[in-house]
């Protein structure tokens, strides 16, 4: 892999911005087999494909006058597709995830793409998984009105700052608000049920605005969060080195995150390790819901084992296949589960938290059809991801689970790098 795609790998996001960059799955036998490639799945059958559901991408109007604007200044957007029936007045707002920049360069980089700029953002996308409008893909949610909010500032939606000589305006927080804004001129402010929901660094921007999101709403409204693939560590890579701080501490210094981060959790730790969710968690009031994989693909291949931390190449087999990992790199991914596994220690005690933590190799579970609900999904408790989210919002079953560690699951769809 060349030094140019892990750079990438590390700051847009492994499987979001990587052109080309092509992710097999290994899943049960029998099981259809398909291709990863920027963040939308192919299928070699897909019965519902002729069907998909494309969404068109709707600009924030009266955004620029709000100042929030995307990393080159244009108008960020959204795609809403309306509910119906019963879910008509209910409400899921799904938050883009896409990496981080953390200095001028990436950042200049980054507007040039559809995570910097509306100029590039596709003008229509697939709604899938958590966003599907079918009953057999979506059971809890598919009538919901469902929102993509898409991701241009490069901070988790958090930032407020600018840079004139690089023209560079981090308005992440700004974005939220008007999007929000926008959205509740549209009927959200009606809602009986809204669930906030993102993947990735949109799972990290969830869990950072879930109680401004509660906040938007009377106490009638029920609300709660869902973060997928959002939970980061502050872990040491291969090397023993802080490659993930010294990501975010970036983030935070260059897009002044710190002014809306939580000041409960301010008051405890320097504004970095509260742009970690292990320091953030314990502070989010709305009932949150974690969805990761123990062994987060995103996190073992840029944050875990970046080639700055491993220059001789002696992960690169291993970190491309989980199957070609030798005892003792098996044992720094235990260890690292491990890590997790005590930072959600508090966590998992909240009587309205909801956990779904498996031991797989994989990424982002709730967008993407094959992992959110099929007949051959992933299981814990032998539910799929949808059923155990459903059933944790609407109070059927206070989810909360924790697999065995690897190799136990045989239900994971692992990805592995080409």
């Amino acid at each position: 892999m060349s030094r140019n795609m892990e750079l990438a790998l590390l700051f847009f996001g492994f499987v979001y911005s990587v052109s080309g960059f092509v992710l097999h799955e290994s899943i049960p036998e029998g099981h259809s087999v398909f291709s990863y490639i920027e963040n939308d799945i192919v299928t070699a059958s897909s019965p519902s494909s002729s069907q998909a559901l494309m969404v068109n991408l709707t600009l924030i109007e009266v955004a620029a006058s709000k100042g929030a604007v995307c990393l080159d200044g244009t108008l960020p957007g959204y795609h809403l597709d309306p509910g119906f029936g019963s879910g008509a007045n209910s409400w899921l707002i799904e938050l883009e995830g896409g990496g981080w920049c953390n200095n001028i360069k990436t950042c200049v980089y980054r507007k040039t793409t559809r995570r910097g700029s509306s100029n590039y953002m596709e003008k229509q996308i697939l709604f899938k998984g958590i966003l599907s409008n079918k009953a057999e893909e979506n059971p809890d949610f598919f009538n919901w009105n469902r929102v993509k909010v898409r991701y241009c500032d490069g901070a988790s939606f958090s930032g407020d700052s600018q840079n004139e000589a690089a023209k560079l305006q981090f308005r992440g927080q700004k974005i939220w608000l008007a999007a929000m804004e926008e959205l509740m001129s549209k009927g959200m402010q009606n809602a009986d049920q809204a669930l906030l929901s993102g993947c990735s660094a949109g799972g990290l921007a969830t869990i950072i605005h879930c109680d401004g999101f509660k906040s938007l709403f009377p106490n009638s409204t029920q609300v709660k969060c869902l973060s997928d693939a959002g939970f980061f560590l502050d872990a040491a890579d291969v090397s023993g080195g802080r490659t993930m701080r010294n990501l975010f501490a970036g983030v935070v210094q260059l897009q002044e995150v710190q002014k809306n981060l939580p000041e409960s959790c301010l008051s405890q730790f320097d504004p970095t390790s509260c742009f970690f969710p292990q320091n953030l968690v314990n502070h989010v009031e709305t009932p949150l819901f974690l969805l990761n994989a123990a062994y987060d693909s995103w996190q073992v291949q840029a944050s875990l084992i970046p080639a700055s931390a491993d220059p001789y190449g002696s992960w690169n087999d291993c970190k491309s296949n989980h199957a070609n990992c030798n005892s003792s790199q098996i044992q720094f991914l235990q260890d690292f589960r491990a890590q997790m596994l005590n930072a959600l220690q508090d966590f998992s005690t909240e009587p309205q938290a909801g956990m779904f933590i498996n031991s797989c190799f994989s990424h982002c579970q709730s967008e993407r059809q094959e992992l959110w609900f099929t007949d051959y999904s992933p299981l814990l408790t032998g539910k799929p991801v949808a059923i155990a989210v459903g059933d944790w919002y609407f109070d059927r079953d206070s989810f909360k689970a924790i697999d065995c560690a690897y190799p136990c699951d045989n239900t994971c769809h692992n990805l592995v790098f080409n």
